[in-house]
C-alpha cells in the first residue's frame, strides 16, 4: 500500500477488490497452482512398507491361506508387529475368503490370554508353570516310552503279530499342510499308536 495511505481511506468497492483477489489467490495456491511445493499429498498406502507372509488359518480343517502384513526390518534387535490379516486370493482352498473367525485372526494374534510357550501343571498342584521347550519335547518323549515300554503289545494271544499301542493316541492339528498330515500318520503309526483323530471333530 502506498505510504501513508489508512485502512479509513478504502472505499467498500476497493476493500472488496483486495479481499477476493486474496481470496482467489489463496484458493489456486490450495488446488496446486503455486510455484512452491502442494500442500497436500497422497495418503500412503498402508501396505506400501509391510513385510508379506503367507499362512494358515489355525481354526478348523479347511486349512484356509492368509496372507499376514507386519511392520519391521526382521533386524534381530527389532520386534515385528502384524498389523492386518486377509485371504490370500492364490490360494486354492478359499480364494482369498475368510469366515468369521478367520477374519478376526488379528485379534486371536494379540490376545492378552494367548498362550505363547509351553506351560506345566505339577500332579495336585493348582497352578501352570512356564518352560522351555526342550524340556516340554524331552518330558513329553521321556512319558510316551515309559507308557509305550509298559503297554506295547506285539503278539495277540493266538501269536499273531499286531505291533499295537492302544493306552496312547494322537490328535493331529487340522491346519496342517498334507504333507504335515501324511508324516504324523507315519510316525504314529510306526510306533503302534490307533487312536488317530484331528482337531475338527473336537
Amino acid at each position: 500500500m502506498p505510504e501513508g495511505f489508512a485502512m479509513a481511506d478504502l472505499t467498500r468497492r476497493e476493500f472488496l477488490k483486495i479481499t477476493g483477489v486474496s481470496l482467489a489467490g489463496s484458493s489456486l495456491a490450495l488446488l496446486g497452482f503455486s510455484p512452491t511445493a502442494a500442500i497436500a499429498e497422497v495418503r500412503e498406502f498402508k501396505l506400501a512398507r509391510a513385510t508379506e507372509t503367507r499362512n494358515t488359518c489355525p481354526y478348523c480343517a479347511v486349512a484356509c491361506g492368509v496372507l499376514m502384513y507386519s511392520l519391521g526390518d526382521r533386524a534381530k534387535n527389532a520386534e515385528s508387529s502384524i498389523f492386518h490379516i486377509e485371504g490370500d486370493p492364490d490360494h486354492p482352498v478359499n480364494r482369498g475368503t475368510l469366515c468369521p473367525k478367520g477374519a478376526g485372526l488379528l485379534d486371536f494374534v494379540h490376545s492378552k490370554s494367548r498362550l505363547m510357550r509351553p506351560e506345566y501343571r505339577a500332579p495336585g498342584s493348582d497352578h501352570w508353570e512356564p518352560i522351555s521347550w526342550d524340556d516340554a519335547l524331552d518330558r513329553i518323549g521321556k512319558l510316551m516310552k515309559q507308557d509305550r515300554d509298559a503297554n506295547f503289545v506285539a503278539k495277540t494271544p493266538e501269536g499273531m503279530t499286531v505291533n499295537r499301542w492302544l493306552t496312547t493316541g494322537m490328535l493331529a492339528a487340522s491346519a496342517s499342510s498334507n504333507e504335515v498330515g501324511y508324516l504324523t500318520h507315519k510316525v504314529m503309526r510306526s510306533l503302534g499308536v490307533l487312536a488317530f483323530d484331528n482337531q475338527a471333530r473336537v
